[in-house]
């Protein structure tokens, strides 16, 4: 054991069949290892290596650092529920215990945030330290921490530091993970001490991948280079505000005191005077967009895809709906799937509530940051949802000798070197440049983007090139905040009045905060935005790049807290987030985005509460999660009675058009009409829009003969040229979401619209064009019956739509690019899937790659304030981080079939589910 720990008793023990079945994996382990590796390999890789950095759970360890003991009691499923009489007792042992079951994710986002996972895994990733650093999500970070951070945040977080260094204290590296074993086989890397600045960068990272409109606004961009305006427009059409409803419905804004107001009372707003329009890109941009993109999309997730397709459900129902007649509040953050899940399932009590000790709450963290990010105390719950608010812009700059023009002056960078230690290989250096306002140019980190930029066009209105042009970003991210306050400050609130007091210090991310409590006879429940979000002028509503080189485009400020919309018990009885428009432009000055998700699954939610509760039926924890759940195809209810009028003349076709004969629209694992449905949409979306988008938003190496951009060459001259798609499949467009929705609706009963025609996309006899509607439909439906004959076989009886979708879970280092022996290691699945794209149950894919599952609902929970012991909750994997513990992902299983796990809270509870207790003591 380290020198400064002292253990009374053994590793964790469990039951006698857990130890013989985790026996068995361990034994399999070796012998697969000795075989492909050789006896001596696999003498390394032996069970004690495996076992070396197995958390203990049971009797005690000597922290040094504490001020009294504490106890760490974990159920059945290893999920710790930690005791302390201090705060800093509390934090220093969330610390401990997260560094015992996740170190070494812990370990690999830190790198993550500060550019250095090339000191961890060698020079493949030195493209992306080398964006990073240039967004410098540490340095800002540090800032954070030395001048913005409360004297009390910034002592939860040195404790938290020293519980997570306390446990690394004499540990080698094998013994802290498996996967560190696996690095000594290349890198001598060690693990280093953890930094409060550690776990403040974390939060940079949770905001880049929520960061709003970015690929919207580059994607725009790029389709120019095929499409009119008119096309672009009928691409993203407008919120459907009159089907879709917003999430706030009540209240209004004041236009004599700037601020918003839950009750309608306010004065008369001033709707319609908010920024809208749009600014032209300059021609030319696209190219670097272009290369701009394979920057971001070769980047790390964090905890969503790189900002496309993220999504979230979150709603609250008061108590006068519910069975328990106090509030019931759901939540399941939509995220890419990861290995371990991106959540850790925990609770921190003060064994007394004091001014000495002041939490006593329970819920997801994430391994590496103190506190509770979603989740409730003994007053009250409050979940998230990503807002979508656009808080990025990005600027084309004029580049001038060694500065940038600004208003008709040449103006210098700010610059700084940045030294990038490469494992196994020489260190490089780069040289970062930023405007003087912070923004960092983000084209420096490509070659080619900078000669592109050289050679880049612009409009008329634009200053002359001279050195060329750059791409330059602003982002609320990039300036210290305060969000670590509120994580705190949220966790120990007791009421609406501090529920928003704290959501006002949280600035980045934007977020949507429902929130319930269960004081009084019915308790109450409620709605805030949050966020730093800015606002802008010259009719520039961020939609579209900016031109760097006029003043009158830069932010003009950020909307005051107090002007940001609320709802607090809202006459309805019920708030639901998914997403959607925050609130309808016509009673709100400010424009907060014109990329929200298109309100498909809010919608669902909304109304399967209201036909639950019509007639005065009453709703229940069970109900919640069964609408957690809902597999309802919205896109499969609009154009199925439309595929089953088609008369198909091949019988194969014919007989799977039969499978949407009486189909539900429920997406079920089990379903073949689900398959086939999934298949014939994905295949209309590529007849329609697909084929016609340029090759930078197609799907990486599929090639199709298309007309020449430029056609300027002699009439007899052939117009077509074979392109390949230039992106990774899970990026690629048209990617099937509900935004694809609404484009289909706006046309749907307009069969000779040009977007039904499909011109010929292969230099084959058979290849005909498509002018109509139904013809479109027609060869979708055949192209779908033989590509699942192909994935699936001929017989239809045995398609199911879990076969076609399903889910792998891959650790996020090793387990994407380590040697095959490792991945079988370290990655599980796959399981079959219910649910679908912009479904209530949101296990996501992209119609332009494939069927395979993109992103899932990271965690699901239902708490319930009539009695918190009866909340629910589950995660997408387990709490361990060790590829062979038994909770690595016991919780996995479960989460596919939808069910939930208790949630103890209560000390009486939490003793009754207890299976192991930890002392660690001073």
């Amino acid at each position: 054991m380290p020198p400064n720990t002292t253990a009374s008793s053994g590793q964790q023990p469990g039951k006698s069949g857990r130890k013989k079945g985790r026996k068995a994996r361990l034994f399999l382990i070796v012998l697969v290892l000795a075989i492909i590796g050789g006896i001596a390999f696999g003498a390394y890789w032996s069970i004690s290596t495996v076992r070396a950095s197995f958390p203990q759970t049971k009797g005690s360890i000597r922290i040094d650092g504490l001020s009294g003991p504490v106890t760490v009691q974990r159920d059945g499923n290893g999920i710790p529920q930690i005791y302390a009489a201090s705060d800093a007792d509390l934090f220093m042992a969330q610390g401990f215990v997260q560094a015992q079951d996740r170190f070494y994710e812990m370990d690999v986002r830190r790198h993550m945030t500060s550019g250095r996972l090339s000191e961890m895994f060698g020079a493949g990733q030195v493209k992306n330290d080398e964006f990073l650093r240039t967004l410098a999500w540490d340095r800002i970070a540090k800032k954070e921490y030395d001048t913005k951070l409360s004297a009390s945040t910034k002592k939860y977080l040195q404790a938290y530091s020293q519980g997570v260094n306390a446990y690394l204290e004499g540990r080698s590296a094998k013994e802290i993970s498996l996967e560190y074993a696996a690095l000594g086989f290349t890198n001598d890397y060690k693990p280093t001490r953890w930094t409060p600045v550690d776990s403040v960068a974390w939060l940079k990272a949770m905001a880049w991948d929520l960061r709003g409109n970015m690929q919207e606004e580059i994607d725009r961009s790029l389709m120019t280079s095929r499409l009119g305006p008119k096309q672009i427009a009928d691409l993203y059409p407008d919120y459907p505000y009159s089907r879709n409803k917003t999430i706030v419905r009540e209240g209004s804004y004041d236009s004599v005191t700037g601020t918003y107001s839950s009750s309608d009372a306010a004065s008369t707003s001033t709707a319609g005077t908010g920024l809208t329009g749009g600014t032209a890109a300059p021609s030319g941009f696209q190219s670097q967009l272009s290369g701009l993109y394979k920057v971001l999309d070769d980047l790390p997730t964090a905890v969503g895809v790189n900002g496309n397709g993220i999504g979230s459900n979150s709603w609250v129902v008061a108590g006068s709906h519910t069975i328990t007649g106090k509030p019931l509040l759901a939540n399941d953050p939509h995220l890419s799937a990861s290995l371990p899940s991106v959540w850790y399932q925990m609770g921190l009590h003060c064994t007394a509530v004091s001014a000495k000790c002041q939490y006593d709450v329970s819920g997801y963290t994430f391994a590496g940051m103190p506190g509770v990010v979603i989740g409730h105390n003994a007053e009250m719950a409050w979940g998230m949802t990503n807002s979508g608010v656009d808080v990025t812009d990005l600027y084309l700059e004029k580049i001038t000798g060694q500065g940038y023009e600004y208003d008709g002056k040449v103006l210098p960078f700010t610059t700084r070197k940045e030294t990038i230690k490469v494992a196994g290989g020489a260190a490089r250096t780069i040289v970062v440049r930023q405007t003087q306002d912070g923004m960092p140019l983000l084209s420096d980190r490509d070659d080619e983007l900078v000669q592109v930029g050289k050679k880049a066009t612009v409009d008329a209105e634009a200053p002359d090139r001279g050195d060329g042009y750059a791409i330059a970003l602003r982002w609320t991210a990039l300036d210290p905040g305060r969000t670590m306050d509120a994580v705190f400050a949220m966790d120990k609130a007791s009421d609406w009045s501090e529920f928003r007091k704290a959501a006002a210090s949280f600035e980045v991310p934007s977020q949507n905060l429902v929130y319930a409590d269960g004081a009084g006879a019915s308790g109450n429940i409620g709605y805030q935005l949050p966020g730093k979000i800015p606002t802008r002028a010259k009719g520039d509503d961020g939609s579209l790049p900016s031109p760097g080189w006029d003043s009158k485009y830069r932010w003009t400020g950020y909307i005051k807290q107090s002007a940001l919309p609320y709802e607090y018990n809202p006459k309805r009885g019920y708030i639901v987030t998914a997403n959607q428009a925050v609130v309808d432009p016509d009673k709100y000055p400010y424009t907060l985005t014109t990329d929200w998700g298109y309100g498909t699954r809010s919608q669902r939610i909304t109304d399967l509460i209201e036909s639950k509760t019509r007639g005065g039926a009453k709703i229940s924890t069970d109900d919640m999660r069964q609408m957690q759940l809902d597999n309802s195809s919205e896109i499969a209810k609009l154009i199925v009675p439309k595929l089953l009028k088609i008369d198909v003349p091949d019988k194969d076709v014919r007989d799977a058009q039969k499978l949407l004969e009486g189909w539900d629209y429920t997406q079920d694992a089990d379903s073949a009409a689900a398959a086939y449905f999934n298949a014939t949409w994905r295949n209309i979306l590529k007849l329609a829009f697909g084929n016609k988008l340029p090759k930078e938003l197609r799907v990486k190496g599929q090639c199709l003969w298309v007309e020449r951009a430029d056609t300027t060459g002699p009439a007899d001259e052939d117009q077509t040229v074979r392109e390949c798609g230039e992106r990774e499949p899970d990026q690629a467009q048209p990617d099937g979401g509900d935004r694809w929705f609404e484009v289909i609706r706006k046309i749907m009963d307009d069969e000779h619209n040009d977007w039904w025609k499909s011109p010929k996309t292969r230099k084959t006899k058979d290849d005909d064009p498509i002018d109509t509607r139904d013809e479109l439909f027609s060869q979708a439906m055949t192209d779908a019956r033989w590509e699942l004959t192909a994935k699936l076989g001929k017989d239809i009886d045995t398609w199911s739509w879990g076969r076609l979708h399903r889910l792998f879970l891959k650790n996020q280092t090793l387990g994407t690019e380590g040697p095959g022996f490792l991945q079988y290691m370290l990655n599980r699945g796959p399981w079959k899937l219910s649910g679908g794209e912009a479904t209530v149950n949101a296990t996501g894919w992209n119609a332009a790659g494939g069927y395979g599952v993109v992103w899932v609902p990271s965690m699901r929970m239902v708490v319930n304030l009539g009695d918190l012991d009866k909340s629910k909750w589950i995660n997408l994997s387990g709490a361990s981080g060790h590829a062979y513990s038994s909770h690595y992902t016991d919780q996995t299983e479960k989460w596919a079939k939808g069910e939930l796990l208790p949630w103890a809270f209560t000390k009486k509870a939490v003793d009754k589910a207890t299976s192991d207790t930890l002392v660690l003591k001073p």
